[in-house]
C-alpha cells in the first residue's frame, strides 16, 4: 500500500472514531447522564480541539449547570469553527442575554448588543429558525431602544414566526400581550391556540404562567399546568421543572405555601440546576 493510501486510510479512520465519539457524548446528554457527557466530550476536545459538536455540547452542558462564562467561552469557539450553524449562534445568543441580565450598568449594553447581534446572525442564516425569532421577540421586547429594542420589532418577528408555523406564531402573540398587560387578549390567544391543537404545550404552559404572573383565572392555571406534567415538552419549551414553579406561584397566590413548597421541591428533583425554584423555595416562610 503507498504512502498516499496509508495517509488517506488513516485520516478516515480517525473521522470515523471521532464521529464516534461524538455520537456516544451526546447519546449520554439525551439520557440526562449530564457530568458524563461533559466528560466524553472533553475527552472529544482534547483528541480533535476544532470538533465544533463538542464545543457546542460542552457549551450546552455549561449552561445547564448554571456556568454561564464557561457556556459562552464553548459556544464562541463552536460559532467560530461553525460559522455557517444557525443554532449554535441560537444559543449563543441566549448565553449573551444571561450575562446582560446579571450584568452591572456598565457591562450591560456590551452584553446586550451581543445577544442581538447573534440572534439576527443565526436569524439570517436560518430564517426558519424559530427559536432564534422568538429569541429576537423576547430581546425586541425588553430592550430599550438605543439597544435596538421596540415592541414594533417585536411583532415583526411574531408575524415571521407566525407564517411558518401558525400556533407557535399565536403563542408567541400572547406572551407580547401578556407582555403589554393585555391579559384577556393574551389568555384568548392561548385558548385559541388549544381549539386547534388541544396538546400543546407551549400554549398549555402559557396559559398557566399568565394565571401564576397574574393571579388571574387560578382553576384554569393549574388544570394547563398539571397537563403539561402529562405531557413531554418540545424542544425549546419550559421544562417540567419550570411547570412545577409556575404552580407553587399559583399555590402561593392562593395562600397555600404547603403546597407551594411541595412544588418547588418537585420541580428541584428534576432540574436541581433550576435556580427560579431554590430561590422561590427560600423565600417562603
Amino acid at each position: 500500500m503507498s504512502f498516499r493510501l496509508l495517509l488517506l486510510f488513516a485520516c478516515i479512520t480517525r473521522l470515523a472514531l471521532a464521529g464516534t465519539a461524538n455520537d456516544d457524548a451526546i447519546a449520554l446528554f439525551k439520557a440526562k447522564r449530564y457530568p458524563d457527557s461533559r466528560e466524553a466530550f472533553e475527552k472529544v476536545v482534547a483528541a480533535e480541539p476544532k470538533n465544533a459538536e463538542a464545543h457546542y455540547y460542552l457549551g450546552m452542558l455549561a449552561k445547564r449547570r448554571n456556568d454561564n462564562d464557561e457556556a459562552i467561552h464553548q459556544l464562541e469557539q463552536a460559532t467560530a469553527l461553525a460559522p455557517a450553524n444557525s443554532d449554535y449562534f441560537a444559543d449563543l445568543g441566549d448565553a449573551y442575554g444571561t450575562a446582560a441580565s446579571g450584568a452591572g450598568l456598565f457591562a450591560k449594553p456590551g452584553w446586550a448588543l451581543k445577544c442581538q447581534a447573534a440572534l439576527e446572525k443565526s436569524v439570517a442564516l436560518n430564517p426558519d429558525n424559530l427559536g432564534a425569532r422568538n429569541g429576537l421577540v423576547t430581546y425586541y421586547r425588553q430592550a430599550p431602544t438605543f439597544l435596538g429594542g421596540g415592541l414594533s420589532k417585536a411583532y415583526e418577528q411574531a408575524a415571521e414566526i407566525k407564517k411558518r408555523d401558525p400556533i407557535m406564531g399565536a403563542a408567541v402573540y400572547g406572551q407580547l400581550f401578556l407582555a403589554e398587560k393585555k391579559y384577556d387578549e393574551a389568555f384568548a390567544t392561548f385558548e385559541d391556540v388549544l381549539k386547534v391543537s388541544p396538546d400543546n404545550y407551549l400554549a398549555l404552559y402559557s396559559i398557566g404562567r399568565t394565571a401564576a404572573q397574574t393571579g388571574l383565572r387560578l382553576d384554569r392555571g393549574e388544570q394547563t399546568l398539571r397537563r403539561c406534567l402529562e405531557i413531554p415538552p418540545g424542544k425549546g419549551d419550559p421544562g417540567h421543572a419550570g411547570v412545577q414553579w409556575r404552580l407553587g406561584n399559583i399555590a402561593e397566590k392562593r395562600g397555600n405555601p404547603a403546597a407551594a413548597r411541595e412544588h418547588y421541591k418537585a420541580g428541584l428533583k428534576d432540574d436541581p440546576n433550576f435556580t427560579q425554584l431554590t430561590d422561590a423555595l427560600a423565600k417562603l416562610k
